[in-house]
């Protein structure tokens, strides 16, 4: 580890800078701030308009676009308005630049000084990847809510969310290998649970990128049930024509899955938790697991308030920080029962 030490700093860094887009993201989507900049530039939109000149050609370009036409002309929406969601989204983006600097300038230069062997750097050109792929996914979103439907699509939001999410994970993978360079024999029971258990929770962020793009959260504000005392409300089978389009497009059948999903998470952390009771665990690998099962019920009652309340901005925030703790723990204990 002192050999890299370096190194797993740069990645750890990178790791913590993730985690901050995506809160500032979160609070874009929540502010619906993610539709004021209109275009995309890498070099000329770095800084915000300095001037109230620029500041009205870009709210006079904003206004030819849905978000204004079809919803903030009747909201008496002002050019103070303009400059609050404006913030938001460039400074979203301003992250995303910052990350891409904090990358490429130190992978070149561990790169001159020999630092990184050639298993990391292969994974490191891996991330470069995904920070590439990243960075297109989130002009993707934006753009399917500049055509037509004044809000982006909510698969692509959800695309462009769980990636982060994903690209997260994989840069704490790759900085682990460095701080546990030593390679024990895995428990493969715990290994095998422990990996359908962060697929589980791969799909439940999927369905919490549906929730959000749809705004799912603001319709049954009821637990455990959803409306009327049932458990799987009517209209889960009436809002789009087919079952499967009801569970991916639909308010209440993406909420119903949601909701659902949340016991499963739960249940297989559990399950995880009281099967390694069987195994001689390190402190490490123990460690894991209670993070696991305290963070998880954390996030299940955050969850539930979040409904009931109808995601007010603090809660729904939280919910989501919260998420990437969870992820956190979750890839942290895989990788010590794995390696």
């Amino acid at each position: 580890m002192k050999n890299n030490k370096s190194v797993i700093i740069w990645l750890l860094s990178g790791c913590f800078l993730v985690f901050v887009m995506v809160v500032v993201g979160g609070i874009t989507r929540l502010t619906n701030s993610g539709l004021s900049m209109t275009d995309w530039h890498l070099v000329t939109d770095t800084l915000p308009p300095l001037t109230e000149t620029k500041w009205q050609e870009a709210f006079d370009q904003y206004k030819q676009f849905p978000e204004y036409q079809k919803i903030n002309i009747h909201n008496d929406f002002t050019l103070s308005d303009y400059k609050f969601i404006y913030f938001w989204e460039w400074f979203h983006r301003f992250i995303g630049r910052i990350i891409g600097l904090v990358f490429i300038v130190p992978f070149f230069y561990f790169l001159a000084k020999k630092k990184i062997d050639k298993a990391t750097l292969n994974k490191c050109f891996v991330l470069l990847g995904m920070g590439a792929l990243q960075g297109f996914f989130g002009w993707f979103m934006v753009k399917s809510g500049l055509i037509d439907n004044p809000d982006v699509s909510h698969f692509r939001l959800s695309l462009h969310l769980t990636f982060a999410f994903i690209t997260f994970a994989y840069t704490l993978w790759v900085a682990l290998d460095l701080i546990y360079p030593d390679k024990k024999a895995p428990i493969v029971p715990l290994k095998k649970i422990a990996r359908i258990t962060l697929v589980l929770l791969l799909l439940q962020i999927i369905y919490g990128g549906f929730v959000a793009g749809l705004n799912a959260g603001l319709v049954h504000n009821h637990w455990p049930m959803m409306s009327d005392g049932q458990f799987i409300h009517d209209s889960v089978f009436i809002e789009q024509k087919t079952l499967f389009l009801n569970l991916t497009e639909g308010k209440s059948g993406v909420q119903l899955v949601h909701r659902t999903l949340a016991y499963f998470v739960v249940g297989f952390i559990l399950f995880l938790y009281f099967k390694s009771k069987k195994y001689q665990l390190t402190s490490q690998q123990q460690n894991g697991l209670n993070a696991l099962v305290v963070i998880v019920f954390l996030q299940f009652t955050l969850g539930v308030f979040t409904l009931l309340y109808s995601v007010p901005l603090w809660l729904g925030l939280t919910h989501q920080i919260v998420a990437f703790f969870l992820l956190t723990a979750m890839t942290y204990t895989l990788h010590r029962l794995s390696k």
